[in-house]
This record gives structure tokens, C-alpha cells and sequence, in this order.
């Protein structure tokens, strides 16, 4: 499995067998990063009405389009092109600083034999049920931004409860992200020691199920720089 961070919480994961599907896709003008400029089997969105995780329309070609708020309201898993998705309701922070909480969904699918965990807009310490939703994810993609998003002593938290083998940190403060209301990476890092964190120094990493660290890990990505 290839997966790719463009900024923010949108990625895009590619199957040995060449599936697609990016995550969370961005508004670039209100975001900072640059257009997604590659097509996607498959879009997930974990909401229908945030700009900044929601715009499947600006993904080139036609992909299918999934919605993990619709999937965790329906609360029954969705199978397409071989791929399972699930979902479970979160809510944006309850003491929002700009405006009322949305809700929204986090979810997870498996790629290749692989587990992946996305936290989507999740503004609060998870749950019980949430922290069970999340069992058994080999990737975290973590909120490590702080606020708006759930505080980073609770994120490490709920690391500790689920354990995945890789930790990737998403939805934190860079130099292209335009507004300025979450944590550089340094905020987030604080939290594990020096050996529990590695830098990929690139945008797009390959992960195998054989090649898993037996112990939760930090890896770093850059966000993607098309060239000019």
C-alpha cells in the first residue's frame, strides 16, 4: 500500500492492485495547500458541509463519492471495489472557538491486509465506543493539531488505548496551512521520545503488513509540493 499526505487530513491510499482513495480533500484557497491534481477510485469525506474536509467535487474525473457521517448515521459497514469502510459519529469541539460543533465521522478501512484508522474533524476526547470503534487499526492518521480538534493529552490517550503500529500525524500547523489556529508538529512530538519517531523526509511512503513495527511508532510525512 502507497500512502500520499497532501495537507490537512487528505491523503491518498493506493492498493497493491492499483484502488485508490483520497481522504478528507480540502478547499486549496481557505486551506494553503495546492489543488489535488491526481483522480481517486473513491472518495471519503468525513462530513458534507466543511470546507476544509469536504470537497470530493474538486478531485479530478469521477470517483465515488462516501460520506462516513452518512455511513456511521446508517450504522452498517460499505463494500466497494473490495474495500470495506466503516464509520462511527464524532462531533467537532464542543467549546468551539469559531463556531457551533458539526458533526462528523471518523473511519476506517483495510487496504492490502492493512487497517487504517482516520480521525476526520473528532473535536473531543473519544469515547468508550470510539475507542473500540479503533481496535486493531495497524495506521492512525492523528489529529495533532490540538484545537479545534481534540487536545493532544487526550489524542495520547486514546494512542495508548489503541495501539497501532504507526502513528501519522495529520491536521497540524505548516508553513502552507494557511489559518493559524493549530500546533506546529513539535507540540505533538513532545508527547513520545526521540526512538519512537521517524521523519519519512517525503510526501508518499509504502507500508506491507510484513513490515509493521511490533510497537506503536510516529512517522512524520511531509505534504505534497507539485512541481511548478
Amino acid at each position: 500500500m502507497k500512502l500520499k499526505w497532501y495537507g490537512h487530513a487528505a491523503f491518498r491510499l493506493t492498493s497493491a492492485r492499483g484502488v485508490s482513495i483520497i481522504t478528507d480533500p480540502y478547499t486549496p484557497e481557505t486551506a494553503g495547500y495546492p489543488p489535488i491534481r491526481e483522480t481517486a477510485d473513491m472518495v471519503i469525506v468525513s462530513s458534507d458541509n466543511d470546507s476544509f474536509h469536504c470537497r470530493s467535487d474538486l478531485i479530478p474525473g469521477h470517483p465515488l463519492v462516501i460520506n462516513a457521517l452518512h455511513l456511521a448515521q446508517i450504522g452498517q459497514p460499505r463494500i466497494e471495489h473490495g474495500i470495506e469502510f466503516r464509520a462511527v459519529q464524532a462531533m467537532e469541539a464542543l467549546n468551539h472557538a469559531e463556531h457551533d460543533p458539526d458533526q462528523n465521522g471518523m473511519y476506517r478501512l483495510e487496504m492490502d491486509g492493512i487497517q487504517v484508522g482516520h480521525m476526520g474533524d473528532m473535536g473531543n476526547a473519544l469515547s468508550p465506543e470510539q475507542l473500540e470503534f479503533f481496535a486493531g487499526v495497524d495506521i492512525l492518521l492523528a489529529l495533532a493539531g490540538g484545537h479545534p480538534t481534540l487536545d493532544l493529552p487526550d489524542l495520547k490517550t486514546a494512542i495508548d488505548v489503541i495501539r497501532p503500529k504507526w502513528v501519522i500525524p495529520m491536521h497540524f500547523r505548516t508553513l502552507s496551512y494557511k489559518p493559524r489556529n493549530t500546533f506546529w508538529i513539535e507540540s505533538f512530538l513532545q508527547f513520545f521520545p526521540d526512538e519512537q519517531v521517524e521523519f519519512a523526509l517525503a510526501s508518499e511512503v509504502e507500508i506491507s503488513k510484513e513490515r509493521l513495527p511490533g510497537q506503536t511508532r510516529v512517522w512524520v510525512l511531509d505534504y505534497v509540493r507539485y512541481p511548478s
